[in-house]
């Protein structure tokens, strides 16, 4: 699953980086947790070509949802039913997105119960795009209420990297994919041929201060080296 991520990358390499003209400048981010807004990356429905940013809620809301809280629960979307699920498959056909990052966290089970974060990034620390989707919601019954954007990530079957702290991981899409994926022209088969788990060896992953356990701190503490408290073994499968 992807249930944390970062993102530290400097605005302007995000801009070279992501093709785009502008986007607001990004503080460091080292803790961002599901509810709160995130940066996406969306096409731009009068350029199709073009590239723009807009913060979203993480957690989808589907356009049908009677409350807003059901986007706690949306927070991920397997790519395995993505096409057919109800609160996604509209999203799906019509509404991808690149959520950037630098870093996703991921927890080991310790055998006293407690679990131990561990920050997963690229082997040569540039930022990566997770495959995304998002949707506009409005509550119901009321025409002058402002939409709420919101967004969720996609996740498939871990890789080898991955695998011994879960079975599942976020779709990390190479850049070669970014313009497929954000077109509004690719079909289901194309979109569904990029949701696949990233290729052996292009991970790292470092083992960090448990203060990134709570959603509320976002400092550079939060993902502070420690060393392991237990050597990794691979987990039971989960869902996620």
């Amino acid at each position: 699953m992807c249930g944390r991520f970062a993102l530290r990358t400097p605005t302007l390499q995000m801009l070279e980086i992501f093709n785009l003209v502008e986007m607001p400048a990004l503080a460091p981010r080292y803790n961002i947790a599901p509810t709160q807004l995130v940066i996406c990356i969306r096409s731009v429905a009068e350029d199709p070509k073009s590239r723009e940013v807009v913060q979203m809620k993480w957690g989808l809301i589907p356009f049908w949802a009677k409350d807003i809280a059901i986007g706690n629960q949306m927070i991920n979307a397997r790519a395995e039913t993505v096409a057919e699920k109800p609160a996604f498959r509209a999203a799906f056909a019509k509404r991808r997105c690149l959520i950037p990052a630098d870093g996703f966290l991921e927890w080991q089970k310790l055998s006293t119960g407690k679990k131990q974060p561990w920050l997963m990034e690229m082997a040569e620390q540039q930022p990566f795009a997770m495959a995304g989707l998002w949707e506009y919601w409005t509550p119901k019954g009321d025409s002058t209420a402002k939409p709420v954007v919101s967004c969720s990530i996609i996740t498939t079957s871990a890789n080898e990297d991955m695998s011994v702290l879960h079975d599942r991981m976020p779709v990390i899409l190479p850049i070669e994919a970014w313009a497929t994926w954000l077109s509004p022209t690719a079909n289901a088969t194309q979109c569904t041929a990029l949701l696949k788990s990233l290729e052996n060896g292009q991970l790292t992953k470092t083992c960090v201060s448990t203060k990134v356990n709570r959603p509320f701190p976002d400092n550079a503490q939060c993902l502070q080296p420690v060393d392991p408290p237990e050597p990794l073994t691979k987990p039971m499968a989960e869902e996620g």
